[in-house]
């Protein structure tokens, strides 16, 4: 009960620092793999605070990044970070888009390792310039015309430099090993998979995520155990036929918008699973060269999600099968591209019965909620499978927070009040379970 004391006061005194950080990030969003000013920012500030930093390649694979933006678009945006005061040594450490960031701290005494993730990235959406928007009317809206901080995870990453500086101050109080994980491209769920690929959690005992908003729209209220991640797959296709004249020569054409259709129609069609949810959809068709020409190209973007990853790959591999069967019936190419995934997970119960008590100790959340199904996908599933498969725990929560509009919408913008109850709850939940040796 001392250090949860200890860390509560010290958390109250961090909230005008918190804001600050968080309204920098706000101003300065940057999207999937592009986090080069905000990563540079978490680099410098983990080592400062005595933390071994792991970046780069050290911390991605860049074999299993997905949705990657272009070289020349990496490059304007590492320029770009660099002019807005990124530190141009950590930013050359993240070349090709690898910007997440680990940082690793031994407490003075063995013991378990303890893992927390934080997003960075922002979503590809331009800020209402409404100026009854806080961030326009107090001078922190996002100066970036298509990327805006719609989803929280400015504040995610603002508390997870605060619970660096607690954690890091408490280190020879406890016991075990703290692993902070600064993940990008959760938007598009593109990021963790690469991280995950390179073994930042393979040593985890137990290992905490959370977010602002979704069901807990009120501030003062948690999730502690979210249930009913869904797995899913991201993928393009890109079919490719021959053009030619609609009216004069038509049998010399290869219709790849045809091809494109006819899988967007299949793909639909695709049978349920009898053990569980699942979910397929074409969000984007975009086919042809003009009217009176047979449509050489066409590009289709879909997704599947399954309630857990054996189902969602029963979805993957009816849809590649359609995907190319299309093709193959109209006698076109499709080159098909993965964009993103995550998998299915569920809390580990133990911990998140762990987190409820720790939330109910606290006494600043009312209500807690009790278990809270997700019904939709995040990349932390990547660690909480990786974690929970070697033996370890996972789990995830939903801090109240409220907001001005739903998350990815221009208007976005949360209760800054969540940001000290994110960073008691975070931190007071690590320093119990690095208490557990010594109290053992």
């Amino acid at each position: 009960m001392r250090l949860q004391a200890d860390i509560m006061k010290r958390a109250e005194a961090m909230k005008d620092g918190l804001v600050r950080q968080r309204r920098d990030f706000h101003r300065y969003p940057e999207s999937g793999w592009t986090e080069f000013r905000t990563a540079s920012i978490v680099a410098a500030a983990l080592s400062s605070l005595g933390y071994e930093v792991l970046s780069g390649d050290q911390a991605v694979d860049p074999a299993y990044m997905m949705g990657v933006p272009a070289t020349d678009q990496l490059e304007k945006a590492q320029a770009r970070a660099v002019r807005e005061g990124a530190d141009p040594d950590w930013v050359d450490r993240m070349d090709g888009g690898c910007t997440g960031i680990v940082g690793v701290l031994h407490c003075a005494h063995s013991g378990p390792v303890v893992g927390i993730r934080f997003d960075m990235d922002c979503n590809e959406v331009t800020e209402t310039d409404d100026p009854a928007h806080r961030p326009n009317a107090e001078g922190f809206a996002s100066i970036h015309p298509g990327e805006m901080h719609a989803c929280g995870h400015d504040g995610h990453t603002a508390v997870g430099l605060g619970v660096a500086r607690i954690l890091a101050a408490l280190k020879d109080e406890l016991s075990g090993t703290i692993k902070l994980v600064f993940q990008p491209a959760e938007e598009g769920v593109r990021g963790a998979r690469a991280m995950a690929a390179r073994g930042v959690v393979d040593d985890v005992d137990w290992m905490l995520g959370a977010h602002f908003g979704f069901k807990m729209k009120k501030t003062g209220t948690i999730a502690c155990n979210v249930t009913g991640f869904l797995a899913t797959s991201k993928f393009d296709a890109y079919y490719t036929g021959h053009p030619a004249h609609a009216g004069a020569a038509p049998e010399q054409g290869k219709n790849a918008l045809l091809a494109a259709a006819c899988a967007a129609l299949n793909l639909h069609a695709i049978s349920r699973h009898s053990r569980g949810a699942s979910r397929v959809n074409v969000g984007r068709l975009n086919c042809g060269s003009g009217r009176n020409v047979v449509g050489d190209k066409g590009f289709l973007q879909m997704e599947t999600r399954g309630a857990d990853s054996e189902i969602n790959q029963y979805m993957e591999k009816e849809a590649e099968r359609i995907l190319k069967a299309a093709a193959a019936m109209y006698d076109v190419t499709c080159q098909i591209k993965r964009t993103g995934g995550a998998a299915g997970a569920d809390n580990s119960p133990e911990l998140a019965e762990y987190l409820q008590q720790t939330a109910e100790t606290l006494g600043i959340f009312n209500p807690l909620a009790g278990a809270c199904p997700f019904g939709a996908s995040e990349d932390y599933s990547y660690f909480m499978e990786k974690v929970q498969a070697h033996g370890g725990q996972a789990a995830y929560m939903m801090i109240g927070a409220d907001l001005a509009a739903g998350h990815h919408d221009a208007h976005f913008d949360f209760d800054e009040d969540a940001l000290v109850l994110a960073l008691k709850m975070l931190t007071c939940a690590a320093a119990g379970l690095l208490q557990q040796t010594q109290t053992a």
